[in-house]
């Protein structure tokens, strides 16, 4: 009995505790609920007033919404995470009024920046330069000066960045590490992905994962002809890679995934779900961005997520004005920024929502169909990921390699999401470079 009483004792803190956050969720979410509610009013009469062509938010014909997609051209489907999240107040049925189009001459355009996106010259040089193509940094080998490396042809790699990331992932911590030999043997292909970084950012684009693969297909592989080439990703890259990796198969000589967001896996006590099931996109963005207030990384995954005008304006601040808070940091900290807090504004507010819903929780129903192509192909599969990493479940990379048993999967101790890469970079440097050596077909 006293026993007992004193595990009943012990467990009803954490109980109370539990009830209390759980209570305060629901609050906190129910409000932003309504806020997400009366911002899509605010931002369709604004819109109207203020836009030429006006976009339209995915608040409307919830749960109708499908994309008239015949064939099997899945990489161009639209999420239903999109028009499918739950809202209470939408739920119910509310009214939402919408602005009446004035045809008078207004500012932008389907293709340019909105009136709510950063107009400086860093963010629209795109439109400046009429450049259509992926901003693609490009380190070419350096000249040989050991006789017995003279007429190895040189090996092609193509790094690809995660979410609210850039090429300086890579320019900046990866490049400068590459050994003295392997510089003289690979070229180096830094991408910052469509809608982030110094890459376009068109309005009229819903960055589906057919878009993102078609850019970089037309940016770096037609651009520069490579025929055969390694693929290096980190986190959400790593869905595009694998896409690329499904349709260039024969092309390939090697994958590494750096903490790769396997959406399909460790979601339902299962490895992965079927292929056919409708709802995996759904479970997906409830599983990567559950709603709920710890820990703060989570909270604000899920803020971003799931509220498309709370996230707008949250950009509007941020973005928007990221020149300001560039130099009030500065200011305070007197040192320049580092690469990973400048790469956090360099987006639009429709280039970050499309692919985060169309590629991370979209992508999730092709997971198990590009896996299996690349299963057959035999290509080289290195996963490598933090043991803490709080961003992606640690069970997801020993459950892809469930799908591709020849995969590789080598466990960093004591890394997270980000120090799996930073921190370690020259080891990581090392580790690539004899996955690139040992690798070839």
């Amino acid at each position: 009995m006293q026993r007992m009483t004193f595990g009943f004792a012990h467990k009803w803190p954490q109980e109370a505790v539990r009830s209390l956050t759980s209570t305060i969720g629901l609050i906190v979410f129910t409000l932003l609920d309504l806020l997400d509610f009366f911002l899509c009013i605010f931002y369709s009469f604004i819109d109207g007033f203020l836009e030429v062509d006006t976009s339209s938010c995915y608040c409307h014909n919830r749960g109708e919404q499908r994309t008239n997609i015949d064939g099997r051209d899945k990489e161009a489907e639209i999420s239903e995470t999109l028009y499918r999240r739950k809202n209470i107040f939408r739920d119910l049925g509310l009214p939402i009024l919408r602005a009446k189009r004035d045809d008078s001459i207004k500012r932008g355009s389907l293709v340019g920046n909105r009136w709510s996106d950063c107009n400086c010259e860093s963010c629209v040089s795109w439109q400046l330069n009429g450049d259509q193509k992926l901003h693609v940094v490009v380190s070419e080998p350096s000249p040989v000066a050991n006789e017995d490396c003279k007429g190895k042809p040189t090996e092609n790699v193509i790094f690809l960045h995660g979410f609210l990331s850039s090429s300086s992932l890579w320019t900046d911590v990866v490049f400068p590490n590459l050994s003295e030999p392997a510089k003289q043997s690979y070229r180096l292909f830094a991408v910052d992905l469509l809608g982030f970084g110094r890459s376009p950012k068109p309005r009229d684009c819903l960055y589906t994962l057919k878009d993102h693969m078609e850019m970089i297909e037309k940016s770096v592989i037609d651009r520069f002809q490579l025929n055969s080439f390694h693929l290096v990703a980190h986190s959400m890259g790593c869905i595009i890679v694998l896409a690329l990796a499904a349709k260039y198969s024969k092309s390939l000589k090697s994958i590494t995934l750096i903490a790769p967001v396997s959406t399909r896996s460790n979601l339902i006590n299962q490895p992965y779900f079927p292929s056919s099931d409708d709802n995996v996109s759904l479970t997906a963005l409830n599983r990567l961005a559950e709603r709920k207030l710890w820990p703060p990384l989570l909270f604000g995954s899920s803020v971003m997520s799931w509220y498309e005008h709370v996230g707008r304006s949250i950009c509007f601040i941020l973005c928007r004005n990221h020149q300001m808070w560039e130099w009030i940091l500065k200011l305070l900290t007197r040192r320049d920024l580092h690469f990973m807090a400048v790469d956090l504004t360099k987006h639009t507010h429709h280039s970050a929502w499309h692919t985060m819903h169309n590629v991370i929780c979209g992508g999730a129903k092709l997971m198990d169909e590009y896996l299996e192509v690349l299963n057959k192909s035999g290509v080289s599969i290195t996963i490598i990921q933090g043991d803490k990493d709080q961003v992606v479940p640690f069970e997801c990379s020993h459950n892809m390699k469930l799908k591709v048993p020849l995969a590789e999967v080598k466990t960093i101790s004591n890394a997270n999401h980000t120090t799996v890469i930073m921190g370690r970079e020259k080891e990581f440097m090392r580790d690539l470079e004899q996955i690139w050596c040992f690798s070839g077909k």
